[in-house]
């Protein structure tokens, strides 16, 4: 499926949650890796405010990507970001959504 650049020259970001692994299956522990890169993969909830409105989005970035020491409240730049739409089946029920993936996170945004 196509994804989609989202412009936020306009935007304020602050990290909403730390980092935390992502998973391919929690059960065995088994981590999302980037497919290009090989690179272990993270979501990070980020804060995105612009014209007035704020809301919550959970976004995957490679590890390698992602400064250390983010905290909730604290600004971050964000590259590259993404989102693209899915649709799967999991036990006979059609689920789909929205997801966002960057390239990257910046400190001192």
């Amino acid at each position: 499926m196509p994804s989609f650049k989202i412009d936020l020259s306009t935007a304020v970001v602050f990290v909403a949650t730390a980092p935390e692994p992502k998973m391919v299956n929690k059960k065995t522990g088994e981590r999302a890796v980037d497919r290009e890169t090989g690179a272990d993969l993270s979501t990070v909830g980020l804060l995105i405010s612009d014209e007035g409105e704020g809301n919550l989005y959970q976004v995957t970035v490679p590890e390698p990507s992602i400064p250390e020491g983010l905290v909730p409240g604290m600004p971050v730049g964000v590259v590259g970001l993404k989102a693209r739409d899915w649709e799967n089946e999991f036990n006979g029920q059609k689920r789909h959504g929205i997801s966002f993936r960057a390239t990257a996170l910046r400190t001192g945004a």
